[in-house]
């Protein structure tokens, strides 16, 4: 499968930090702030949670952004907060991840899921749709990793066999997203939502 056409970003170390940042659709101040916390970790994710239909950030908003703060254990954000949420990608042992992406076709992007290696019991993994907004882009000051579209869970059960696990999804591509801005994503969690592994289409198998 053919890779996105974007600039590929530094792959982040495996002993990765990891911040996810959860917007309320009704907060487009919170969105707007020029003071954003968590900019220099490894791995970023901007989550835009849902409110109401005519919330000023409901174009960007996902039903997945509040069931993975809820798997992180996140109090959701309200009409006037953002939710820092900073883990790590543990030490040790953990699967090879890998994501691939191909060409957008009639509304739809074809991802790839590859992972080799244990995972704890109750894991699963899933694949992503990430716009990267560069700083003074829609209506942020700074830069943004923003989630456009979510498959999960898959499962992952084959790999406590020693199965590799491979999963093949159309993705609906977003509305109003920019080829050129968008990347693949991929991350395993754990039962209790911590991510395992991550991987973006721009890196090597990790």
């Amino acid at each position: 499968m053919a890779g996105c056409a974007h600039a590929a970003p530094a792959c982040p170390p495996a002993r990765a930090e990891v911040v996810e940042r959860f917007t309320s659709a009704d907060c487009p101040a919170c969105w707007a702030s020029p003071t954003l916390p968590g900019t220099a970790a490894d791995w970023v994710l901007d989550w835009i949670t849902p409110r109401t239909a005519d919330a000023a950030l409901a174009p960007a908003a996902l039903p997945e952004a509040t069931e993975r703060a809820q798997r992180s254990g996140l109090a959701l954000p309200d009409t006037a907060a953002l939710v820092l949420h900073r883990h790590g990608v543990p030490a040790g042992a953990r699967p090879r991840l890998r994501v691939q992406a191909g060409l957008p076709l009639n509304g739809y992007l074809g991802l790839q899921f590859e992972s080799r290696g244990p995972t704890p019991p109750g894991s699963s993994g899933w694949l992503a749709l990430v716009e990267v907004l560069p700083a003074g882009t829609e209506g942020s000051v700074a830069g943004r990793r923003l989630v456009r579209a979510v498959v999960g869970p898959l499962p992952m059960a084959a790999a406590r066999a020693g199965q590799p696990i491979r999963h093949l999804h159309a993705v609906r591509w977003p509305d109003g997203a920019l080829p050129g801005r968008v990347q693949a994503q991929a991350w395993i969690e754990a039962a209790d939502g911590r991510m395992l592994a991550l991987a973006s289409d721009a890196c090597p198998r990790r």
